[in-house]
């Protein structure tokens, strides 16, 4: 062989060499090792957008992601201190194997298109924030927020996915009025609400309301996703059941509650909750006996040393939705409180997906279950990294808590339903 080929030829194997050991897909941890896995999910939705293809690999490592590699999503982990691994097709093909095998109880699911995303939320500023909102802004991860006229004016097909910010659906504006009746922002929430409800024909809030609540619930069962923390859940079930009911006492309204209601409501208009009773007390801080807020103290002794719920273990192969949903680096996590703070079981629908619990007190943290062709979760507490957030506290922040396994169930809803229409096809 003449010198000349001989160089080419060397070069030839060279190059090819390299080209095959090259890596050609970022593997990102969910485990313990990782450094950030909030903002994990924000390079995963990342590559969503670029159009590119996410598995999501349930039960691998805490829920890990691999996606083809480029130079922007190398670029994103290193600004955001995302731990992550170059491997080689050898490598993802050998994960995916792995993860295939019967015997073991993980699953390799598609992530396909980057889902809209929508944050039903007030216009006007209210002495809280909202843990979905802290997350998703933490996460990177792009949203809308929308509000009462929004959802009327028929915005909601738009998206894919709804988040419902602490919210009360009944009209009686979260039972604040004992003890903040004379607080400014209470008055002009009041102010605001009642404006916008006469604005779009409405004589009360809580008419308002019940629309925007039939409103969502035609959005899920078009396909829509909807997800909601702390008083929206069990609110917007109430407003439900109440759907022509007066539920609300003078203060709220302006006349008094039907003192039968309670004979009167309807629950198989309810997503997730069935024979409760509302509270008619204008001062009990609680809507309903669906929550476990007033009780758990006394009765149970619960403190923060001792609030913990447990994720269940679904089969990752049989079972794909919950276990996305559950997907986490720790099955015991820590509880907190909220306006609803968690679910008592003796008033959930059998048909209801209990996916988080404290079996030992009947509370459900973390529920999830279908209507029509979309799904709903309900997720009990104000923010999983403040035990006690107050009225005024201010928000957390999410620096401080990058790898919370409390915020991480929020943002598997915010992936699942990239994940979701490929699963039905199968």
């Amino acid at each position: 062989m003449k010198p000349y080929k001989k160089s080419l030829a060397l070069l030839l194997f060279t190059f090819f060499s390299i080209a095959g050991a090259r890596a050609t897909y970022i593997f990102i941890p969910m485990d313990e090792s990782q450094t950030q896995c909030l903002k994990a999910y924000g390079v995963a939705y990342m590559a969503l957008k670029e159009g590119v293809t996410v598995e999501w690999l349930l039960n691998y490592r805490g829920g890990s992601f691999i996606f083809p590699d480029a130079t922007i999503f190398e670029d994103a982990c290193k600004i955001r201190n995302v731990k992550y691994e170059l491997i080689a097709d050898e490598q993802e093909s050998s994960i995916i194997q792995q993860i295939s095998n019967p015997e073991v109880n993980m699953d390799a699911v598609k992530l396909e298109k980057a889902p809209r995303i929508a944050v039903y939320s007030p216009k006007n500023k209210l002495p809280w924030d909202d843990a979905v909102t802290l997350a998703l802004t933490y996460a990177e991860i792009p949203y809308d927020i929308i509000y009462d006229e929004d959802v009327m004016n028929g915005v909601l097909p738009k998206y894919d996915w709804l988040h419902l910010h602490h919210e009360d659906f009944t009209g009686q504006y979260g039972k604040f009025w004992a003890a903040f009746q004379n607080a400014a922002w209470y008055q002009e929430d009041v102010k605001t609400q009642e404006a916008t409800a006469h604005k779009l024909g409405f004589q009360k809030v809580s008419q308002l309301k019940l629309a925007v609540a039939k409103k969502i619930r035609e959005f899920v069962s078009g396909g829509g996703f909807l997800f909601a923390m702390c008083s929206a859940p069990d609110s917007y079930d109430i407003a439900l059941a109440a759907d022509g009911i007066d539920i609300c006492q003078t203060p709220f309204d302006g006349d008094p509650a039907d003192p039968n209601c309670n004979s009167k409501l309807n629950f198989d208009n309810c997503f997730a909750f069935k024979g409760f009773t509302v509270s008619l007390d204008a001062s009990d801080y609680a809507k309903s006996n669906i929550d476990v807020s007033l009780t758990r103290v006394p009765r149970y002794g619960i403190t923060e040393q001792n609030d913990y719920f447990t994720l269940f273990d679904f089969s990752a192969k049989w079972d794909p939705v919950p276990t996305m949903l559950c997907q986490d680096h720790t099955k015991v996590i820590k509880g907190f409180w909220g306006q609803t703070t968690a679910f008592n079981e003796q008033f959930i629908k059998t048909s209801v997906t209990i996916m988080g619990e404290n079996k030992s007190i009947n509370e459900a943290k973390y529920i999830h279950g279908d209507f029509g062709k979309g799904t709903w979760t309900f997720y009990g507490g104000h923010d999983p990294e403040c035990y006690q957030h107050h009225v005024g506290d201010p928000p957390t922040d999410l620096a401080l808590h990058p790898n919370s396994p409390g915020y991480r169930l929020i943002l598997n809803n915010v992936l699942f339903p990239a994940a979701k229409k490929k699963k039905r096809e199968t």
